[in-house]
């Protein structure tokens, strides 16, 4: 079940008074968005993935260049 800031406001200030209603919206919205910025805190962000990449890349090329040393020594020894 889905329900906005607005309908809640509505909800309670059927039942409470009005300022009230709208401390407990606003506590709770704000309550909302710490938990939102606390669980996507630590995702990763382009720059992220980007330097991800370039090491990635980096240690292919390495393990590339290595296998294919290796395999050349191999060829050469027999």
């Amino acid at each position: 079940m889905n329900i906005s800031i607005t309908q809640l406001y509505a909800l309670l200030s059927e039942k409470l008074d009005k300022d009230t209603a709208e401390q407990l919206t606003s506590y709770i919205e704000a309550k909302v968005d710490k938990t939102v910025i606390d669980k996507t805190s630590h995702l990763a962000s382009k720059e992220d993935l980007a330097n991800a990449k370039t090491d990635m890349i980096k240690w292919f090329v390495g393990l590339f260049i290595a296998l294919a040393l290796m395999i050349i020594g191999l060829y050469f020894k027999g």
